[in-house]
């Protein structure tokens, strides 16, 4: 895969018109992250925008919710065209096997590619402390976000977002056929904001890492093509 392939930029904008500005600046994106944000506030119209331009889509609208309206969910979502959708691993087992069986039989019925169900292990936001304290979750964070990643696998899901500080375990456990999407990637020369768990993109890609989504360095930037273009550069001198 050629570097620039591996990057997904977020279109974390509130509105059609400034994704579409945002789109126009970075031609040089080939796969654009559609959020909650903005999926809410410009419908699915923006994803058939994107496919008229030919990129490639990841829905991430992170389902969570009973088995019954999950499936439900992915079912609609599927039949968009789109390349990654994200559900949540803490759904459970019976929402994360109905998602799968719906998204190929709704691809199917569409005509379309069967888009690769992914699975949030743990929001890239929380922290150990979180987990433990917040959440009241017993076990170490690294080996929740395993545990959530096996559950995914064992359901039948293509993959799985994880921070890339857990990206190297999860690629010996679950093996190089399962896809490992790493948000909270930052250039040593950016901000890491309500990252927690973060590193660099040079890091995550040697860390196992398939997809890194890497949106402020880049679109906040005071020259988002250069941000781009110095993170493609970076990636192409380690020879990842």
């Amino acid at each position: 895969m050629a570097v620039e392939d591996r990057i997904i930029v977020p279109l974390d904008v509130p509105t059609e018109a400034d994704a579409i500005a945002l789109v126009e600046q970075l031609p040089q994106v080939t796969f654009w992250k559609v959020g909650l944000e903005l999926f809410v506030s410009a419908g699915p119209g923006i994803l058939g925008t994107l496919k008229n331009r030919q990129k490639r889509i990841f829905l991430d609208l992170k389902f969570h919710d009973i088995p019954n309206t999950v499936i439900g969910a992915c079912r609609a979502a599927a039949a968009y065209g789109v390349d990654l959708i994200t559900i949540h691993a803490v759904a459970g087992r019976s929402a994360l096997t109905g998602a799968v069986a719906a998204v190929g039989e709704s691809a199917l019925s569409a005509g379309c590619q069967p888009p690769k169900l992914i699975a949030i292990t743990l929001l890239t936001s929380l922290t150990s402390r979180d987990l433990a304290f917040d959440l009241k979750i017993p076990i170490e964070l690294p080996e929740y976000a395993l545990q959530m990643a096996l559950l995914a696998q064992e359901s039948g899901l293509n993959g799985a977002v994880c921070s890339p500080q857990e990206v190297s375990q999860l690629r010996q456990v679950c093996g190089d056929d399962f896809l490992l999407v790493c948000p909270g990637v930052r250039p040593n020369w950016s901000e890491t904001a309500d990252q927690k768990r973060t590193m660099t993109p040079v890091d995550a890609i040697k860390a196992g890492a398939d997809y890194l989504v890497i949106g402020r360095p880049i679109t906040t930037a005071s020259d988002p093509v250069a941000a781009w273009k110095k993170i493609g550069d970076e990636l192409a001198a380690a020879g990842v």
